[in-house]
This record gives C-alpha cells, structure tokens and sequence, in this order.
C-alpha cells in the first residue's frame, strides 16, 4: 500500500510543470557553461596555463568529463538547493494551501503514513535531479569536446588529476553523493513545510538557512567550528574529486546527515501533529 501511495504522489508531483523547471535551468546553464568554454579563449587559456605549469597535457585533459565537472561546482552550490527546496516547500504547505490537505486526511490515512510518503517522493525526486545534473552536464560536454582524463581544480584545495576511467568513477560517485545533498535540503524544505507556513516561507526559510551556514563556515575566524556547519557535510561530494578519497570523512558526513534527516523529519511530523487541520 506505502508503493502504492509513492506511485500516486510521484505522479502528482511530476504531473506538475513546475517540477521540470530545475531540468530546465540546468540545460540553460549548463549550455551557457560550455559554449562559453568552447568559443571564449579566457577560460580554456587559464587552464591551459594552469595544466602545463605543472606538467600535464592541456590536450588530454581538458576533456568531456573535465567540463561536466567544472559545471558542476556552480550549479550544486547555486541552483540545485534553490530547487530541492522549492519542491521540498510544496508539499505539505501548497496542500493546506490549496485546501486539499483536509480532503486527503478525511480518507483512511494516518498523518505519519501522509508525512512518509510524501518525503520518499521528494526523495526519489531529489536523486533524479542530481543524477540529470551529471548525465545532462556529460551529454552537453560531449558535444564540444573529447573524451580524455579529468583535471579538478577544487576550490580551497590542490588540484586532482585522473585517467579516462578513474575519472570516469569519480565523477559518477561525485554525483552520488551530490544526491545526500539534495535529500536533505529537500528534508529540511519539507520540515519547514509542515509548519503553518505558506509554501514560499518554507523555502525561503530553508535557502536562509543553508546560506547561512555556508557564510559562517566561509568565515576564517570561524575556522575551528567549521566540521559544526551543515553546509561542511553537504559538501562531500567534492571529497569524492582529492587524492586520495578521505573515506573516514565521507562516512563521517553521510551517518551525520542521516541524522540531520531524522531529525528534520521528526520535528516537521511532531509540528504537523501538532496543528489543528481543520481550522
């Protein structure tokens, strides 16, 4: 029966045209990104002069799977948790919205069972994006460039080099892992849904929040707190591109961002719970 209602909610929400509208942004950018990268000499030369300072060929490696990559920094720091939340902020606020939370709830249906099934959803929802964000940035990159190894240049660390395959492995595992990330923006969007706010609050409430993490953890004096931020452990799919993979920290970040979801999902079901539908 829970499959079942997970189908149906799926099909609600991505009978919606506004679901599509992130897969939309992300093609714009993406395509903007790359003919950028192909036809202006700025970015191409600073790489090119950045490779053959220490070593490497510009030829091999400034490839298909290297711009997909440097597509993606932009994109996952910007516009996929500006989505996530946009979606994560409908789905219980739009229906008291609308008027058709009371109408659901009349039926068979315990409100954990409702919060339950509408959190998968935004689960399932939240993956597949991350993954379009990776196969859409890998389709757009092959159209102008060849396939060859992968230069990372990650911000606030030194630079990474992989063969063809390695690179390939990498990148798929960067967009894993990416995936955590967007599951728990869309769960803490979906907490603040389940307050009696409107479903514009809930987002604008979970974009604040993130940001503000972002921008006390980006702050040097605030150096020693940074592993405290949320916004350290949303970021470990950048780990996935250092030599060699951290996996303590990797693992370390995924069991506290299980947390961080068990925990927004509590407080967002006890405040649901909570609230008088009917008024």
């Amino acid at each position: 029966m829970f499959l079942f209602q997970l189908r149906n909610e799926l099909w609600k929400l991505f009978g919606k045209k506004r679901t599509y509208i992130g897969f939309l942004i992300f093609v714009l950018g993406q395509t903007l990104i790359v003919m950028l990268f192909r036809f202006a000499a700025g970015p191409g030369r600073q790489m090119t002069r950045l490779l053959e300072l220490n070593g490497f060929s510009a030829q091999e490696y400034i490839s298909t799977l290297t711009v997909a990559t440097f597509m993606l920094f932009p994109i996952a720091y910007l516009l996929l948790p500006l989505f996530v939340s946009l979606v994560g902020g409908d789905f219980v606020a739009k229906e008291a919205e609308d008027g058709t939370l009371r109408m659901i709830l009349a039926r068979p249906v315990t409100r954990l069972r409702l919060l339950g099934v509408k959190w998968a959803a935004g689960a399932v929802f939240a993956l597949f994006l991350s993954l379009a964000l990776g196969v859409t940035g890998l389709t757009l990159a092959a159209l102008g460039f060849h396939w060859g190894g992968l230069f990372v240049a990650n911000p606030g660390e030194p630079f990474s080099v992989f063969g063809p395959t390695a690179g390939w492995h990498h990148y798929v595992a960067a967009h894993l892992m990416l995936s955590f990330k967007a599951v728990t923006i869309m769960s803490l969007a979906f907490m603040f849904s389940c307050f009696n706010v409107k479903p514009a609050t809930a987002t604008i409430l979970a974009l604040s929040f993130v940001f503000v993490n972002s921008i006390l953890q980006n702050i040097p004096y605030f150096s020693d707190f940074t592993p405290w931020f949320l916004t350290y452990h949303l970021d470990l799919w950048r780990q996935m591109f250092t030599q060699p993979v951290p996996w303590w920290k990797i693992f370390q970040s995924l069991s506290l961002l299980a947390g961080f979801n068990l925990t927004f999902f509590v407080t967002g079901a006890t405040a649901f719970f909570l609230r008088d539908i009917k008024t």
